[in-house]
C-alpha cells in the first residue's frame, strides 16, 4: 500500500492513493496506520478516491475520505482538505488554481499554487448555541458551532500554555450527540487568538483547521461581530481565518514530507 505523509501546522495526516476505491479502509487498519509507535503515526488518514468510484456522480473528480486517527469517520478537516490539495497538485492529479474537493461537510474550494500556503472557502460556519465544557475540573463557557462538524469555542482568561488536555473535556453529550472538538482560545492582541484543541478520536493535536475557524467565529461573536480577519496561533503555527459575513476562508500551510510503502 502506497502512502504519503504530510501535515498542516503540524497536524498530520497519512495520505493514502486510491483513486478507484479498491482499499478496504476498516477502522482498525486507519488505527494502526495512526498508531505513533506501531505505524506511521499521523492525527488521522486521507483516502484520495475519485467521486465516482463511490457513486457520488454528482461531486467533484475528487473525494476527501477522512477518517480520525481511532478509525472513527470524520465529515471534515481544516487543515486535511489544505494538505489533499497539495497532495492531488504535487502528484499531478490536479492543476494549480481553484481546486473543488469533496467532503462529506459539502464541497470546498482550495485555491492554491505550485507552491506556498493553501487558502480553502470552508462555508458558511453555523452557530449552535451556547454550552459549555469542563477541563480537568474547571467550567468554560463557550459557543457552539458547526464547519460541516461540531466544534465548542471556549474563550479563556490563563495562558493557553497550562492548560492540561491529556483527556478529553467533558462537554453535554445531548447538546453534542456525535461527540465534539473542543477548542480553548484567550486573545493576544488585535486579530489574534492563541488556542489548544482536543479532538473527538484524535486526542489534543498540535492544530486544527476547522476548529480554528470556529475559534475566529467566537471570537467575533463576542465582540458583535460576523465580518473580520483573525490570526489564530496553534501549537504548530499560525493559520488565518477570513470571515466576510456570508462564508469564511482558512489559508496555511500544506506540506508533504514523505512518501514510501506501508506494511501492515
Amino acid at each position: 500500500m502506497r502512502f504519503v505523509k504530510g501535515h498542516g501546522t503540524e497536524n498530520d495526516f497519512v495520505i493514502l492513493p486510491d483513486p478507484d476505491g479498491a482499499l478496504d479502509l476498516t477502522p482498525e487498519l486507519v488505527a494502526a496506520i495512526c498508531d505513533r509507535r506501531a505505524g506511521i503515526g499521523a492525527d488521522g488518514v486521507l483516502r484520495v478516491v475519485r467521486s465516482k468510484a463511490l457513486g457520488r456522480d454528482g461531486d467533484p473528480e475528487w473525494f476527501m475520505d477522512y477518517r480520525n486517527a481511532d478509525g472513527g469517520i470524520a465529515e471534515m478537516c481544516g487543515n486535511g482538505v489544505r494538505v489533499f490539495a497539495r497532495y492531488l497538485v504535487e502528484a499531478g492529479l490536479a492543476a494549480p488554481g481553484d481546486l473543488p474537493i469533496a467532503t462529506r461537510g459539502g464541497v470546498r474550494v482550495a485555491s492554491l499554487g505550485a507552491s506556498g500556503d493553501v487558502s480553502v472557502d470552508m462555508g458558511a460556519p453555523k452557530i449552535l448555541g451556547n454550552s459549555r465544557a469542563t477541563v480537568s475540573g474547571r467550567v468554560y463557557e463557550g459557543l457552539g458551532v458547526s464547519m460541516g462538524n461540531p466544534h465548542l469555542a471556549c474563550a479563556i482568561t490563563e495562558p493557553v500554555s497550562g492548560l492540561d488536555l491529556s483527556r478529553a473535556p467533558e462537554v453535554d453529550a445531548g447538546f453534542f450527540p456525535e461527540g465534539v472538538n473542543v477548542e480553548l482560545f484567550r486573545p493576544a492582541g488585535e486579530g489574534r487568538v492563541e488556542m489548544r484543541v482536543h479532538e473527538r478520536g484524535s486526542g489534543e493535536t498540535r492544530s486544527c483547521g476547522t476548529g480554528a475557524v470556529a475559534t475566529a467565529v467566537a471570537a467575533a461573536h463576542a465582540e458583535g461581530r460576523t465580518e473580520g480577519t483573525w490570526e489564530v496561533a496553534v501549537l504548530g503555527g499560525v493559520l488565518t481565518v477570513t470571515l466576510d459575513g456570508e462564508t469564511s476562508f482558512l489559508r496555511g500551510p500544506a506540506v508533504l514530507v514523505a512518501e514510501g510503502d506501508l506494511r501492515l
